[in-house]
């Protein structure tokens, strides 16, 4: 009942400010943060127990890190070794020696200074990454540089958190003893990873086979919150523990599930972070130091900006793209709260410092919307139109064919084509799954099919034909409904899931359909006939008069798509049908083999 009061006001709190904040065009992470400093102790003071606070940020941040977690498959890590480690390594040591070293004259510890930097260093992977989807720039060059510089930071961060101890002890005895802390936290981990890697598939799997979803979902929180509180009691974050629990799982076959079942939850859980950020600025601090925090924030955003700006040229990005990278990863991230309150535990930072650091922080995670805003009203102006991004450089010379979707499906798709040298544009959406495929000689880029500015540099108005081939249903008529739209003269062809899939690709106008499994099912059923004795005659007339039956079938539903009444009953009218035709065609072979002097025993009935 404690927490049902804050929790109501939150909600409510999120529902009327966020709206507003969309609408004006400053986003829903600002939104957040402002319906956070609103009911917060320095706002309306809503909520007055600093310890509810206190309890909500780190749900939501331990949440927030194991999505992260999850995320960052060890594959996919691997895959875009280079790109996140040149680049991410680049970005995160050029910032901290640069502010490290102007912190350096402010303090009297070099130490200090290094924690500073580094933490600055840092920038949010839940405001930028959500930033860049809000305003569908994740398919940019300077989107993916972006997730190569945030993954890095991630990754950075671990062995940072774990020498903290170390740093914070000038003594020989103090660091004989925070080296046995550390053995000892180094031997927790390694025990836990032992655990994921032999007994979490069993026990998994045995949760799994009771077929109850909400013990599986209940067994999946368990491991996160319960990875959290083992590390929390060794001294480690509880957020790094759920960072941890999430790379761990994100390795596993039950990922894609867990995925799943969270991912509903996401927006939610990122919504609460983001109103926790904004509970917990001190804003008395900002009142007795506003100048200085300003300083702190204009320096940190020009300091960071310039350098990923350098960084993305060197890259061989262009100038917008860089410009715009540099703005996205400006501000300061989630990982800098949890640093500088560890630093400040271990007496690296003074507490005010950290007070002051955090709203620093804080401050700048609002500007970036704001200044992302500013920054395109300026474009607007000196170029008379909006800066329009820039896509990843596709080579469409000559393309006939825009192939949506590359996995499976359209892997045999794009094969085909080769054989026959014919150009086609490939676009996947699974970065990771990118930089495989191309691994492969495969050309492929990576992007959002259902983002109109993306084909259109795709030059789709020129293609012949789309082919259609994404797994997702919703995804699938969203890309549909766009191509039909705006550019009706490419000859739609499209993979289904579903008979209903099917049915709204048709009345989109998708000139063929082909229905996953349709094909592949059909010609197994042929070999399967031929195995039990029957002629390869036979069992191929039944294989084309079931598909036959099927397309009349589907153009008859189709006319009472929207009716389900008239769906099951033709339906049932249809198996009845078949049956019929079966029997009709068993007597005609019979006779066809009769009359040429053949025997041979069609049925176990005969």
């Amino acid at each position: 009942m404690d927490m049902l009061y804050p929790a109501s006001i939150m909600m409510a709190a999120a529902v009327l400010v966020v709206p507003i904040s969309k609408k004006f065009g400053f986003g829903s992470i600002l939104g957040y943060v402002l319906a956070g400093l609103v009911i917060g102790p320095w706002g309306l003071n809503l909520i007055r127990d600093s310890q509810s606070i206190l309890h909500f940020s780190e749900i939501g941040v331990v949440f927030l890190l194991f999505i992260i977690g999850l995320e960052l498959q060890p594959s996919r890590l691997w895959l875009l070794r280079k790109a996140i480690f040149i680049i991410g390594s680049a970005q995160v040591l050029l910032t901290t020696l640069t502010i490290t070293a102007i912190t350096g004259l402010f303090v009297n510890s070099w130490t200090t200074a290094c924690v500073i930097g580094f933490g600055l260093s840092l920038s949010s992977t839940a405001f930028a990454l959500q930033l860049l989807a809000e305003r569908q720039d994740l398919a940019t060059p300077h989107g993916r540089s972006a997730l190569h510089i945030l993954l890095f930071q991630d990754i950075a961060v671990i062995p940072v958190l774990a020498l903290i101890p170390l740093a914070a002890i000038n003594e020989i005895d103090g660091q004989a003893i925070a080296l046995g802390a550390v053995s000892k936290t180094i031997a927790i981990i390694a025990a836990f990873w032992l655990f994921t890697r032999y007994l979490l598939r069993p026990a998994l799997r045995f949760v799994a086979s009771a077929r109850i979803h909400e013990v599986f979902t209940a067994a999946a929180l368990l491991l996160v919150l319960g990875t959290a509180l083992l590390m929390h009691s060794i001294g480690v974050s509880m957020a790094l523990g759920a960072f941890m629990a999430g790379v761990l799982v994100a390795d596993s076959e039950y990922r894609h599930q867990l995925e799943a079942d969270i991912k509903p939850f996401k927006g939610l859980l990122l919504g609460l972070f983001f109103m926790s950020v904004g509970m917990s600025a001190n804003l008395s601090v900002f009142a007795e130091q506003a100048v200085i925090i300003l300083l702190i924030v204009a320096g940190l955003i020009l300091v960071k900006s310039i350098i990923l700006s350098l960084i993305a040229r060197v890259a061989k990005l262009k100038s917008n793209d860089a410009r715009r990278l540099g703005l996205y990863l400006s501000q300061g991230g989630e990982f800098g709260f949890i640093l500088y309150t560890l630093a400040a535990d271990y007496y690296l930072l003074p507490v005010e410092l950290k007070d002051l650091l955090v709203v620093a922080v804080t401050l700048s995670m609002v500007m970036t919307p704001l200044i992302l805003l500013l920054h395109e009203q300026i474009m607007r102006r000196i170029s008379g139109t909006a800066e329009v991004p820039v896509y990843d450089t596709i080579d469409t010379t000559d393309s006939k064919v825009i192939l949506a979707g590359f996995g499976r499906f359209g892997q045999i798709i794009s094969r085909i084509l080769r054989t026959q040298h014919i150009r086609f544009t490939a676009i996947e959406i699974d970065p990771g799954h990118v930089d495989f495929v191309r691994r492969l000689g495969n050309k492929v880029y990576y992007g959002d099919a259902s983002n109109k500015k993306l084909l259109e540099v795709a030059n789709t108005k020129n293609a012949e034909v789309f082919v259609l081939a994404v797994g997702n249903i919703e995804k699938s008529i969203k890309i549909a409904e766009l191509v039909r739209r705006e550019f009706p003269n490419a000859r739609l062809f499209a993979r289904a899931r579903t008979r209903k899939h099917e049915m709204r690709l048709r009345a989109l106008g998708a000139e063929m359909i082909i229905r996953d499994t349709l094909l592949s099912s059909m010609y197994l059923a042929e070999k399967i006939l031929i195995a039990l004795g029957l002629p390869s005659e036979q069992a191929m007339l039944a294989k084309e008069r079931f598909y036959t039956h099927d397309c009349t079938t589907l153009d008859k539903q189709f006319a009472y798509r929207e009716d389900q009444q008239m769906l099951i009953q033709t339906s049932r009218e249809a198996a009845t049908e078949l049956e019929q035709l079966f029997s009709e065609d068993e007597l005609e072979y019979a006779k066809v083999i009769e009359s040429t002097g053949e025997k041979v025993l069609l049925s176990k009935n005969q």
